[in-house]
């Protein structure tokens, strides 16, 4: 039987309790005195950081649109003046001084997640995604909202507002390719449902530390997926929502986040800044100036994300339609979808990041049939905030996104995982990393664990009893709540939130702070830090040690314990009997099958490919003898990508668009029939000058100045021998207009 956590840490820390005691066993009055002095002058210093903290947050909410974006920006467009008004604005990031944007470059769309905090995360550092695309010449938008949302409004009206936001943009920029948007945490799914709706007007999507299927996960971690069921459902976020008169006050996401890790929350955060007040002040209240920027939503937007995404699930289950009836299907989205996830991340961990992909397709041959191409990166270690805070990510996943972001949109579809190591220094002028895109199967993505059936089970019984108990809640309870709450009922609700309370007791409204910023100047102007090795410092340091280890353990306990209850009571057999699950219902989710009439379309296209095999000239000969060469490793290189980018400028300069779609064609032709697709490359460019230098401008993609592998070198020794034949007469290649996609 597994031992208790927490009572593994007594024994562990019982072995040795008290060492540090004996150290200051010996009373060292010198010691003492420099150590109180110290311990004084930091207790005061702490208490200013948290009266400047209390400020911030008045400050903060006194706002009507805060955010902490280090950017300077000007708003374009206000949601306030859609049919459907919404809470949320378009800005234009203005760049800084020296920096020059390109506006026919792609430009870029940043959207930030509305989950329990105000805007400007996605551009809280400079080196980040906006300072990385600003820093490339690109245009920057910005999606922002404010902290109250409008009466009425709905996720959905949010959804389909931005749909608005992303014509403009296209509007502005219409000599350059389509935007690529950046979606952190609860804005990639968001974004995602808005690339769904209107496919037309993006690029690559870019979705970081987004939660998409909700209900995955693997034993022993990722507790939060319980919380629903453990709560009986959704019930409690109605009755939220009816006590704060039809808003939800956004701490209570926050606070889920928080009980996460209790001993960084309750301890080790701010402990931190008590031992090194002198240095981290500012680093911390920055932070706080964001995570105490409290917002609210209204009742029903919390509701529908609750039911129909984390309890419910239905995102990856094509269950979601938007106001007008219109499917929100993800396999709608026709741009390259990026995932960027981390193994570190506790809040939306990689089975959740990337465990749609699982739930949409069978296998990366329906991926590819759909023409869809899918990117992911995993950071081994960083946080869930740091995927879209830590300068670290900024400075290297995000800057490898930006760099290679038009290379991405060229992918030829299917499943790659983009790895970036560093590049070698002694390579000057060359970029900081080295990327390289390697081709993966649905395997690689199973490897990072996965629910068993018997899980989704467990979780479908969690979705009956919370429409159940919401059911019961909305008939027997909801009228007398709503008849009982009035407006300054609810706005003491709002005030007294002792997440809120936390922020707003420290400032200088409350009269006992008053006399503390003279006390932290005079603490300031006499400052004697504790030499390091005082024994009574490092007494101090032990005893935090233990706290921390002590509630480590107490969260460790808990969740052995939530996820315990959760299956024990959710696959009960007596349970799912009672809400008509039998047996007979199968498995609760299976991928989505073809229409027939999707069967026939991919027929009707593999025939048009399969006739096309022998058409074309120099520009359709080129690319499929590029991507037969690159194809033979598994593996594209960032700077072959970007040496067949440039290969547009020789194939008579199409559009990026159009130049896309005839890669992707030629790309389909080699799956097809990859014997038969090589054979026509003599006619398809008779001339022997013109072979020569297509077949040298292939050695350069594919190895550029480097020694090929031996697979390369088998495939362009094969590439070189039938060139070298002689021609027969070309077929002229055939033009409809764009190239068409086999999607």
């Amino acid at each position: 039987m597994a031992q208790n956590p927490f009572f593994s840490a007594f024994s562990e820390q019982g072995k040795q309790p008290w060492q540090p005691f004996a150290a200051a066993a010996a009373f060292r009055p010198d010691a003492a005195s420099a150590y109180a002095i110290d311990a004084w002058q930091r207790s005061v210093l702490f208490a200013d950081v948290l009266r400047e903290r209390g400020n911030q947050y008045q400050d903060m909410m006194s706002r009507p649109i805060a955010t902490v974006l280090s950017f300077d920006h000007e708003v374009l467009l206000s949601g306030q003046s859609l049919p459907r008004p919404i809470n949320f604005f378009l800005a234009r990031v203005l760049p800084k001084a020296g920096q020059a944007v390109d506006p026919t470059k792609r430009p870029l769309v940043v959207v930030d997640p509305r989950a329990g905090q105000g805007p400007g995360i996605g551009g809280f550092n400079t080196i980040s995604e906006i300072g990385d695309a600003l820093e490339q010449g690109h245009p920057v938008y910005f999606i922002g909202f404010s902290a109250d949302p409008v009466p009425g409004q709905t996720f959905l009206d949010i959804v389909e507002g931005q749909v608005h936001f992303l014509e403009y943009i296209v509007e502005q920029h219409s000599d350059a390719p389509k935007p690529f948007a950046f979606g952190n945490c609860q804005a990639g799914y968001q974004t995602l449902l808005v690339a769904a709706l209107r496919p037309d007007l993006f690029g690559p999507v870019i979705v970081a530390g987004s939660p998409m299927s909700y209900w995955q996960g693997v034993h022993g971690k990722n507790p939060m997926r319980y919380t629903g069921g453990l709560l009986g459902g959704s019930w409690l976020t109605a009755l939220v929502s009816d006590l704060g008169g039809g808003e939800f006050d956004g701490t209570w996401l926050i606070l889920n986040f928080d009980l996460l890790n209790p001993s960084n929350w309750l301890w080790g955060k701010q402990y931190n800044v008590y031992t090194k007040v002198d240095t981290e002040a500012q680093r911390y209240l920055g932070f706080e100036k964001w995570w105490g920027d409290f917002i609210k939503l209204n009742g029903g937007e919390i509701q529908w994300l609750v039911d129909q995404l984390f309890i419910g699930d239905k995102l990856t289950r094509n269950q979601l339609q938007a106001s007008d009836g219109t499917p929100l299907d993800l396999r709608n989205v026709s741009s390259p979808i990026v995932v960027l996830t981390s193994e570190g991340d506790n809040i939306s961990p990689p089975q959740q990041t990337l465990g749609w992909i699982l739930d949409l397709y069978q296998d990366v041959d329906e991926l590819r049939a759909h023409g869809r191409t899918i990117v992911y990166s995993v950071n081994p270690k960083v946080g869930h905030l740091a995927i879209f805070v830590s300068p670290k990510v900024g400075g290297k996943e995000d800057e490898e996104f930006v760099r290679l972001i038009d290379e991405i949109d060229l992918l030829p579809p299917g499943l790659y995982e983009l790895v970036i190591d560093e590049a070698d220094p002694a390579e000057a002028g060359k970029p900081a990393w080295r990327s390289h895109f390697e081709l993966r199967t649905f395997d690689d993505l199973r490897a990072y664990g996965r629910n068993s059936a018997e899980d989704d089970r467990a979780f479908d019984a969690v979705r009956r009893v919370s429409e159940l108990n919401l059911s019961l809640y909305n008939t027997f309870v909801r009228p007398w709540v709503r008849a009982a709450v009035t407006p300054q009922l609810a706005r003491n609700l709002f005030d007294y939130n002792p997440l809120r309370l936390s922020y707003s007791v420290f400032a200088d409204s409350n009269p006992f702070m008053r006399g503390v910023s003279k006390l932290a100047e005079q603490a300031r102007n006499d400052r004697q830090p504790v030499a390091e090795d005082n024994p009574y410092l490092q007494l101090q340091e032990r005893l935090s040690d233990q706290i921390t280890t002590y509630l480590d353990a107490w969260r460790d306990a808990r969740d052995q314990a939530v996820e315990k209850v959760f299956f024990s009571v959710y696959s009960s057999p007596v349970l799912q009997g009672l809400l008509g699950m039998n047996g007979a219902d199968g498995e609760p989710h299976k991928v989505p099958g073809l229409t027939p009439e999707e069967r026939e379309h991919l027929a009707r296209k593999a025939a048009e490919l399969e006739a096309d095999v022998g058409q074309g000239a120099y520009p359709e000969a080129l690319l499929r003898a590029v991507l037969f060469a690159l194809s033979a490793e598994r593996v594209f290189q960032d700077e072959a990508l970007v040496a067949l980018n440039a290969v547009r400028r020789e194939v008579g300069n199409p559009s990026a668009e159009d130049f896309k779609e005839l890669v992707r064609r030629q790309y389909y032709i080699l799956l097809l029939k990859r014997d038969a697709a090589l054979a026509p490359l003599p006619e398809m460019e008779p001339d022997p000058a013109r072979r020569r230098e297509l077949l040298e401008t292939v050695r350069t993609i594919v190895v550029g100045k480097g020694t090929p592998s031996a697979a390369q070198k088998l495939r362009l020794d094969q590439l070189a021998q039938l060139l070298a034949t002689e021609a027969k007469p070309a077929k002229p290649a055939r033009q409809t207009g764009t190239p068409k996609s086999a999607s």
